[in-house]
């Protein structure tokens, strides 16, 4: 565990029913004179839904914007570039998102490739931003990514079918926006998959090398919120109460995350989902138990303190029984909200394996995780993961 460490957030962070009715003010105070507002098709035709709200609140704090409709999931080099095409030509001077991770991460390659650079695929890696983005507030509608929260932006390369993570303070937003009632009527797969990425959000940063006290504290109580929330926020997604401790959680995990880095869940799930365009929270719920049953032997007294915070009873248990718990809770938090247990569910393919190893040693995620692992015990790993029943 780290004694000496940053610890990185947004400056400002509104939370709570209402909050969205802010954003125009808080825009003004920015000096956003004409904002991009980076979202995709369907936000944007939702009656009275997110982008509707914030353009409302724009409005009527007399500031211009134009609207940039084109994010797709797992966001593209395409999307970025098409997004600085139209930020350019309208003469726009600073990016709002609205959306989910997808269009956190799309308006920050936008952001990326307006101040750096054009081609983004030579700026992965931590900390190789030496120019700051145009001023950029998110406004969140899925508790998952904590994209609105961090520094990281997760972009496919459509060309290689690999994703790369550009990680730097630089790409941090201004101001985020999470406003539960903005997610009452986000479907229940995609409540599940985006919970599940919260959930692998809060669980690896407890068990990173780069761990601190405080993350420790977020990690475990995002853990304990997600426990108690997420099935209820599947089941009824207009369960205030649910959703409001979902977006407690992911901003909690978001924060952890943020500081203490992942690991190997989210290292191979990156390829998992720049490989089949599969969506991303999936691809970590379908990882997680798999990957953590392998990283034990780093540390169990941690996987056992992980167990008591997902509920299970370790009285009378020995360390390595109790830690073992934890890999159930898991697994039984994924099957309960829909996740399938195999990999094949997403297209995965054995003959894939070797090469998707290979790039999530590489993968930005990889360097933190607390059991190193070989090219060998990756591809084991991805196989494992397709073999589960």
């Amino acid at each position: 565990m780290k004694t000496n460490f940053d610890f990185l957030m947004p400056s400002v962070n509104f939370f709570g029913p209402g909050v969205i009715e802010k954003i125009g003010d808080r825009a003004k105070m920015l000096n956003m004179k004409k904002p991009l507002i980076v979202t995709d098709a369907f936000l944007e035709k939702v009656e009275n839904g997110p982008v509707a709200q914030t353009l409302t609140s724009l409005e009527a704090a007399g500031v211009d914007y134009v609207v940039f409709n084109g994010v797709e999931p797992n966001p593209k080099v395409r999307n970025i570039q098409a997004a600085k095409k139209l930020y350019l030509e309208s003469g726009c001077d600073s990016i709002i998102t609205v959306g989910g991770g997808s269009a956190h991460d799309t308006g920050k390659g936008t952001g990326i490739i307006l101040t750096n650079g054009d081609d983004i695929t030579t700026l992965a890696g931590i900390e190789t931003l030496e120019n700051p983005l145009p001023p950029l507030m998110a406004v969140n509608t899925t508790a998952g990514t904590g994209s609105e929260l961090t520094r990281h932006c997760v972009i496919t390369n459509e060309e290689t079918h690999l994703k790369f993570v550009v990680v730097s303070w630089r790409n941090i937003p201004l101001v985020s926006f999470n406003d539960p009632l903005l997610m009452l009527d986000v479907p229940a797969k995609l409540t599940a998959a985006t919970g599940m990425d919260a959930f692998v959000q809060a669980i690896e940063p407890y068990v990173s090398t780069n761990r601190n006290p405080i993350t420790d504290g977020q990690c475990l109580q995002a853990i304990k919120l997600i426990e108690g929330s997420l099935r209820e926020a599947v089941a009824n997604g207009h369960n205030v109460e649910a959703r409001t401790a979902m977006v407690e959680a992911e901003m909690l995990a978001g924060m952890a995350f943020n500081n203490a880095d992942l690991g190997y869940v989210h290292a191979m799930a990156h390829q998992l989902g720049g490989q089949y365009d599969a969506p991303h929270g999936v691809c970590c719920a379908l990882l997680l138990p798999v990957v953590e049953e392998f990283n034990i032997i780093s540390d169990p007294e941690r996987f056992k303190e992980l167990a008591v915070a997902m509920g299970e009873n370790v009285d009378g248990l020995s360390t390595r029984d109790a830690a073992e718990l934890a890999i159930k809770a898991m697994r039984q938090m994924a099957d309960d909200v829909g996740i399938p247990r195999s990999i094949k569910a997403i297209g995965a393919k054995p003959e894939d394996f070797e090469l998707m190893a290979e790039n999530a040693l590489k993968d930005g995620n990889a360097f933190s995780n607390p059991r190193k692992a070989t090219k060998a015990q990756i591809v084991e790993l991805f196989q494992k993961a397709y073999d589960a029943e």
